[in-house]
């Protein structure tokens, strides 16, 4: 099933996957298409006016970042999350994150520091004009340079593996703010902790950052079930 909605953008002649992916990740994040439902590739490209192949190949690359899922024969479904199983994935994360701040506590760079502020820049940029998959891909940079910066390969590698979910996860977020600069404006006291060098500082920070997600996030989907049964 599909809420009404507004027709989608034009398209460039030029990268049409990345666009199309673009604009269908909007149209997740505006709640056009509800969870579970099936993603009709024949009627999207009739609505973006182009051959089904790139509005495949976009779906994939939704499926890569954990949005959609497909299915032998049936073609892509809206990716569905169980309150529980988010509460996992952000367990998780907020084990892999708090270890990775530990381990960058009192070995903060100015050149690390550095890299943290600009990508917060890039953050509130694509914010204020970027579109949604922009806003989650600079969100997720920003937290995996907290792993690099940690230096232990292995967390990174388990990081990136946790991503895809993580992505799905970060949309999520984006439906419980209507400014992305309050999302924005969340990874700062990360920095600020930071550069105390405080261990119990640094823990608090990112305790609290993925927490107050953890929480709204899971009890949104918590309520919305309790609606549909």
């Amino acid at each position: 099933m599909t809420k009404p909605h507004q027709p989608f953008h034009a398209l460039q002649q030029r990268d049409l996957v990345n666009q199309i992916a673009d604009q269908l990740t909007e149209a997740l994040l505006k709640g056009r298409f509800q969870s579970g439902s099936h993603l009709a590739e024949a009627q999207l490209a009739r609505e973006f006016g182009v051959s089904r192949a790139p509005v495949r190949e976009a779906a994939r690359l939704l499926e890569s970042r954990g949005m959609l899922v497909s299915q032998p024969r049936r073609g892509f479904f809206v990716r569905t999350f169980s309150a529980e199983e988010l509460n996992e994935v952000y367990d998780l994360r907020l084990c892999l994150e708090r270890h990775a701040i530990q381990l960058l506590v009192g070995k903060l760079t100015a050149e690390m520091e550095e890299d943290l502020r600009k990508q917060l820049d890039t953050i509130y940029v694509a914010a204020d004009r970027g579109t949604a998959v922009q806003q989650i891909e600079e969100d997720v940079v920003f937290h995996r340079m907290l792993c690099v910066f940690g230096g232990n390969s292995r967390l990174v590698k388990v990081f990136d593996q946790l991503c895809h979910e993580m992505r799905f996860c970060i949309l999520l977020i984006g439906q419980l703010y209507d400014d992305p600069m309050r999302v924005a404006s969340t990874h700062q006291p990360i920095i600020e902790a930071l550069r105390t060098r405080e261990p119990a500082a640094c823990e608090a920070a990112i305790d609290y950052h993925i927490g107050v997600a953890q929480q709204k996030v899971v009890e949104m989907f918590r309520h919305s079930s309790q609606q549909r049964c």
